[in-house]
């Protein structure tokens, strides 16, 4: 099965392409050789970028304060752990006051590092990060596995409050819906939301096995979704097959 997620809105959009970041940065980090650890240095930056709105911070200590609403409204109900509730409500407040105590935008204390930021202003330019470009960054390559991997861990600490939060609060966003098989007609389906609830994320599952890609469409009114398969052209046409596939709304 291959998992297909779709954001309702900016915000989440935002979330999801940090924590592809985030998690393609543990990835590289934990290897050894000096070109993985030249790609996590980038993805650094990437994650800088992308997180460089000055609302980010501001939007998950908004989301961290809905969910623990959501959370205390289950308390007393029977059928709800108390003591679950107890330590999801704890990570929560965790991260808040991480995040808290996080000052700037994301990634604002790595920009204090000139030599850091040598190599920003160069690696996005192809080939630009030559030894005769910068011999610092080609001396450092020539480091020990250990030693830039420990550069590279005090690099990404400062990050690693906001990556929490967003671990977390996604984690909560995606057990909030529930899976449903749907089947398309003529490759094509459409499903009327209903106006009393706000859905922020989709979730797509389909059979590898099908060779088919979705070509998604979501707003707060409606989702569509369009089955699509290469033909020996080349390109993309809408299968004409009924297929089943997994879809999950999460609010």
């Amino acid at each position: 099965m291959i998992l297909y997620e779709y954001p309702f809105n900016e915000r989440v959009r935002t979330y999801l392409r940090l924590e592809q970041l985030f998690r393609r940065l543990g990835e590289l980090v934990r290897r050894d050789s000096a070109i993985d650890h030249h790609y996590a240095l980038a993805t650094i930056f990437e994650i800088m970028d992308v997180g460089a709105r000055a609302d980010l911070k501001s939007d998950i200590l908004k989301d961290i304060d809905r969910q623990k609403q959501a959370l205390n409204g289950f308390r007393g109900d029977p059928a709800i752990s108390e003591a679950a509730l107890d330590d999801i409500t704890g990570q929560l407040e965790a991260c808040a006051t991480g995040l808290k105590s996080l000052s700037g935008k994301l990634g604002h204390a790595l920009m204090q590092d000139d030599w850091l930021m040598a190599i920003r202003a160069r690696i996005t330019i192809p080939g630009a990060t030559f030894e005769f470009d910068l011999p610092a960054y080609h001396a450092w390559q020539h480091h020990s596995a250990a030693s830039r991997q420990h550069d590279l861990q005090g690099w990404i600490a400062p990050l690693m409050g906001v990556a929490q939060a967003l671990d977390l609060l996604l984690r909560l966003l995606r057990n909030s819906g529930t899976a449903q098989k749907v089947i398309t007609s003529g490759g094509l389906y459409q499903q009327m939301l209903p106006q009393e609830r706000h859905f922020q994320m989709m979730r797509l599952r389909l059979h590898a096995a099908l060779g088919l890609i979705p070509e998604i469409s979501c707003n707060h009114l409606m989702v569509s979704v369009r089955l699509m398969s290469r033909a020996s052209d080349g390109h993309f046409h809408t299968s004409t097959d009924n297929s089943t596939f997994e879809l999950t709304l999460c609010a």
